[in-house]
């Protein structure tokens, strides 16, 4: 019998630490991972995957504490929800209803196309929605809680499909964001396509050390009212990831704010501490990726999703028309394929990759994670609770 060993939270912290150094040593030793712009926290925590999948029922099993995972979640898109102010949203409103219309229209697409296959391997329609936009736009939370539904309906093994599909989603987002986008930003007019060696990156404005403990403890009041709105919108029967409530409250928080003589927040530090949650965080996802319930998936179903993976591509190169062919489109276009296979947080790593390298993208910074993280949701639940109450009757 093979030994299975416990992690704890401070363990899975030092290993998610040691997961953004492996990400950082092999795009040194390998030079082309830094040209196809595969985001360092994905690296590494893939590898961590892989090497978990290897010992599995050979060597040696883990059981990982994931407690301090989701609150890494949490702070991150909390961090996120400060930054949805109304002056930004007043300045960007087209370009956020557009965008929007491209993620609905991706939604739509992949359960059109889920179904169609489904169908045509002989299986319950509900499980190419499971593998589509429940999976895919949504994430593995809603993977879960739609997938329980599925099954009340007689849709047997909804739930582990959809995990396993968002597990491969996940996977394929971190890995083909970046790299699509790179391609884009080649396209992108000559001006934008100046890499920016480090000796040139400009500097991080000085951070105050006085103004870093009550920011941290503004993210932590606002996380904490944040979970009771999302406890409120669970008992109401909305299904939305957990942090949707963190985002609601900071954004009102942040406006309430910006409406005084002297606000208070701190953008830069605020910016700073969701940084640093999220790169932790996409390690200790990936960590915690079974990666072993990918292997189970039958042909079928591998060849269903690797459909999804060319549609969002083809759809990506739309958005980057539709936004506008420039660098922030590029980087749009990059977010897009993350969140439309995996989730927001795979979007955002896959732009900072290519903001890093090519320089800032403020416009996609907030259209991006304000869809992707926020409205898309939304959307999709309704959409995907429609389509249960057409193929599940």
């Amino acid at each position: 019998m093979t030994p299975t060993v416990s992690l704890d939270a401070v363990q899975v912290l030092a290993l998610a630490a040691a997961g953004l150094g492996i990400g950082a040593g092999l795009k040194r030793l390998f030079p082309l991972l830094e040209r196809l712009n595969l985001p360092t926290a994905i690296l590494g925590g893939f590898v961590l995957a892989l090497v978990q999948f290897v010992l599995r029922d050979r060597v040696l099993n883990f059981r990982v504490e994931t407690w301090l995972r989701d609150l890494l979640m949490i702070a991150f898109f909390t961090t996120v929800g400060f930054g949805a102010r109304l002056s930004l949203l007043r300045r960007g409103g087209v370009p956020v209803l557009l965008f929007f219309g491209l993620a609905v229209v991706g939604a739509l697409a992949q359960n059109a196309l889920g179904v169609g296959l489904a169908r045509a391997f002989g299986l319950h329609p509900l499980l190419g929605v499971a593998s589509g936009s429940v999976a895919l736009t949504g994430g593995p939370a809603t993977a879960l809680a739609f997938g329980a539904e599925f099954e009340k309906l007689g849709v047997a093994g909804a739930s582990g499909f959809g995990l396993a599909s968002a597990m491969f989603g996940i996977v394929s987002g971190g890995l083909l964001g970046g790299f699509l986008g790179g391609r884009f930003v080649a396209r992108a007019p000559k001006a934008a396509l100046l890499e920016r060696p480090a000796s040139e990156a400009p500097e991080s404005p000085a951070l105050e050390p006085g103004r870093v403990l009550p920011m941290v403890a503004l993210l932590a009041v606002t996380m904490g009212l944040g979970s009771l709105v999302s406890t409120a919108l669970a008992g109401a029967g909305v299904v939305l990831p957990a942090y949707v409530g963190a985002m609601l409250v900071a954004a009102v928080v942040r406006n309430v704010d910006d409406a005084r003589r002297r606000p208070l927040i701190s953008e830069a530090h605020l910016e700073v501490l969701g940084e640093a949650a999220l790169q932790l965080f996409i390690v200790m996802a990936l960590l915690t990726l079974q990666l072993w319930a990918l292997v189970n998936l039958a042909l079928p179903a591998v060849a269903m999703l690797a459909a999804q993976v060319v549609l969002v591509a083809a759809l990506s190169a739309l958005v980057f028309r539709v936004m506008g062919r420039d660098h922030e489109a590029a980087v749009t276009a990059s977010g897009y394929v993350g969140f439309m296979l995996g989730t927001t947080a795979n979007a955002v790593a896959c732009m900072n990759e290519l903001t890093g390298k090519y320089g800032p993208a403020p416009r996609a910074w907030f259209i991006v994670p304000l869809v992707g993280a926020f409205l898309i949701d939304f959307a999709n639940s309704v959409l995907v609770t429609w389509l249960m109450n057409v193929f599940g009757r």
